[in-house]
Protein backbone atom coordinates (compact mmCIF):
# COMPACT_ATOMS: atom_id res chain seq x y z
CA UNK A 1 0.00 0.00 0.00
CA UNK A 2 1.25 3.61 -0.96
CA UNK A 3 0.83 6.52 0.62
CA UNK A 4 -1.30 7.52 -2.27
CA UNK A 5 -3.53 4.74 -1.66
CA UNK A 6 -4.03 5.57 2.51
CA UNK A 7 -5.35 9.51 1.06
CA UNK A 8 -7.73 7.79 -1.64
CA UNK A 9 -11.32 8.45 -0.38
CA UNK A 10 -10.61 11.00 1.77
CA UNK A 11 -12.24 14.43 1.93
CA UNK A 12 -11.75 17.24 3.86
CA UNK A 13 -14.18 18.96 5.30
CA UNK A 14 -14.19 23.13 6.85
CA UNK A 15 -15.78 23.04 9.76
CA UNK A 16 -14.69 19.68 11.22
CA UNK A 17 -12.10 18.57 14.20
CA UNK A 18 -8.73 16.91 12.91
CA UNK A 19 -5.94 15.53 15.03
CA UNK A 20 -3.28 16.03 12.77
CA UNK A 21 0.27 14.19 13.13
CA UNK A 22 3.39 14.63 11.28
CA UNK A 23 6.65 13.58 11.10
CA UNK A 24 9.93 14.84 10.90
CA UNK A 25 12.34 12.81 8.00
CA UNK A 26 13.98 9.99 9.31
CA UNK A 27 12.62 10.69 13.26
CA UNK A 28 15.65 13.28 13.04
CA UNK A 29 14.92 14.95 16.73
CA UNK A 30 14.69 19.07 15.11
CA UNK A 31 12.56 19.86 17.69
CA UNK A 32 14.83 18.96 20.21
CA UNK A 33 16.13 23.13 19.25
CA UNK A 34 13.50 25.33 21.38
CA UNK A 35 14.05 27.74 18.80
CA UNK A 36 13.06 25.42 15.93
CA UNK A 37 10.07 24.05 18.06
CA UNK A 38 8.74 27.87 18.19
CA UNK A 39 9.36 28.39 14.57
CA UNK A 40 6.68 25.62 14.03
CA UNK A 41 4.66 27.10 16.63
CA UNK A 42 4.21 30.25 14.62
CA UNK A 43 3.13 28.87 11.57
CA UNK A 44 0.48 27.25 13.61
CA UNK A 45 -0.53 30.98 14.92
CA UNK A 46 0.04 32.06 10.98
CA UNK A 47 -2.34 29.58 9.61
CA UNK A 48 -5.01 30.96 12.58
CA UNK A 49 -4.97 34.65 12.02
CA UNK A 50 -5.23 33.95 8.18
CA UNK A 51 -8.40 31.92 8.95
CA UNK A 52 -7.32 28.95 7.17
CA UNK A 53 -7.27 26.34 10.84
CA UNK A 54 -8.09 27.44 14.54
CA UNK A 55 -5.70 25.20 16.56
CA UNK A 56 -7.30 24.05 19.64
CA UNK A 57 -4.24 22.32 21.19
CA UNK A 58 -0.89 21.11 20.12
CA UNK A 59 2.15 19.38 21.35
CA UNK A 60 5.82 19.91 19.51
CA UNK A 61 7.67 16.46 20.00
CA UNK A 62 11.51 16.59 19.33
CA UNK A 63 10.60 14.37 16.16
CA UNK A 64 6.52 15.08 15.67
CA UNK A 65 3.54 17.28 16.11
CA UNK A 66 0.50 16.62 17.56
CA UNK A 67 -2.34 19.18 16.27
CA UNK A 68 -5.76 19.18 17.24
CA UNK A 69 -7.16 21.65 15.30
CA UNK A 70 -10.48 23.09 13.45
CA UNK A 71 -10.34 23.21 9.32
CA UNK A 72 -11.77 26.49 8.23
CA UNK A 73 -10.36 27.38 4.98
CA UNK A 74 -8.78 25.35 1.94
CA UNK A 75 -8.23 21.48 2.23
CA UNK A 76 -7.11 20.01 5.20
CA UNK A 77 -3.59 18.54 2.59
CA UNK A 78 -2.94 21.97 1.43
CA UNK A 79 -3.24 23.72 5.30
CA UNK A 80 -0.73 20.70 6.43
CA UNK A 81 1.37 21.51 3.42
CA UNK A 82 1.31 24.90 4.08
CA UNK A 83 2.86 24.14 8.08
CA UNK A 84 4.89 21.94 6.93
CA UNK A 85 6.53 23.85 3.71
CA UNK A 86 6.52 27.37 5.44
CA UNK A 87 8.03 25.99 9.15
CA UNK A 88 10.98 24.19 7.32
CA UNK A 89 11.49 27.49 4.99
CA UNK A 90 11.96 29.08 8.37
CA UNK A 91 13.87 26.58 10.06
CA UNK A 92 15.85 26.58 6.91
CA UNK A 93 15.98 22.76 5.54
CA UNK A 94 13.81 19.84 4.71
CA UNK A 95 12.94 18.36 7.46
CA UNK A 96 9.02 16.61 7.38
CA UNK A 97 8.45 13.03 6.22
CA UNK A 98 5.92 13.94 3.29
CA UNK A 99 3.16 12.23 4.78
CA UNK A 100 1.19 12.60 7.55
CA UNK A 101 -1.69 11.29 9.76
CA UNK A 102 -5.44 12.84 10.02
CA UNK A 103 -8.04 11.77 12.23
CA UNK A 104 -11.30 13.26 11.80
CA UNK A 105 -12.68 13.74 15.22
CA UNK A 106 -15.78 12.35 15.55
CA UNK A 107 -18.75 14.97 17.18
CA UNK A 108 -19.21 11.54 19.75
CA UNK A 109 -15.09 12.16 20.80
CA UNK A 110 -14.52 14.12 24.05
CA UNK A 111 -11.96 17.02 22.66
CA UNK A 112 -11.15 18.12 25.75
CA UNK A 113 -10.21 14.20 26.87
CA UNK A 114 -8.03 14.12 23.23
CA UNK A 115 -6.33 17.47 24.07
CA UNK A 116 -4.98 16.12 27.26
CA UNK A 117 -3.81 12.86 25.60
CA UNK A 118 -2.12 14.96 23.07
CA UNK A 119 -0.35 17.35 25.29
CA UNK A 120 0.42 14.53 27.74
CA UNK A 121 2.62 13.14 25.37
CA UNK A 122 6.25 14.57 26.54
CA UNK A 123 5.53 13.08 30.22
CA UNK A 124 4.69 10.20 28.53
CA UNK A 125 7.95 10.24 26.81
CA UNK A 126 9.69 10.55 29.76
CA UNK A 127 10.80 14.23 28.63
CA UNK A 128 9.28 16.11 31.85
CA UNK A 129 7.65 15.21 35.02
CA UNK A 130 4.91 17.84 34.30
CA UNK A 131 3.72 19.02 31.42
CA UNK A 132 4.04 22.54 32.66
CA UNK A 133 7.56 21.78 32.58
CA UNK A 134 7.58 21.47 28.70
CA UNK A 135 7.86 24.64 26.04
CA UNK A 136 6.28 23.63 23.30
CA UNK A 137 2.43 22.93 23.76
CA UNK A 138 -0.42 24.99 23.90
CA UNK A 139 -4.47 24.18 24.58
CA UNK A 140 -7.87 26.24 24.22
CA UNK A 141 -8.69 24.35 27.40
CA UNK A 142 -5.80 25.39 29.51
CA UNK A 143 -7.11 25.10 33.13
CA UNK A 144 -9.07 22.51 31.70
CA UNK A 145 -6.23 20.29 30.35
CA UNK A 146 -3.94 20.64 33.31
CA UNK A 147 -6.39 20.25 36.01
CA UNK A 148 -8.06 17.57 34.06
Amino acid sequence: MTYNDLRKGRVSQSGVVYHITAVTQNRMSYFASLDNGRKVVQQLMALQTEGRAETLCYVVMPDHLHWLMVLHEGKLSEVVQLLKGRSAHAIGQSIWQANYYDHAVRQDEDLRKMARYIVANPMRAGLVEKIGDYPLWDAVWLDETLSG
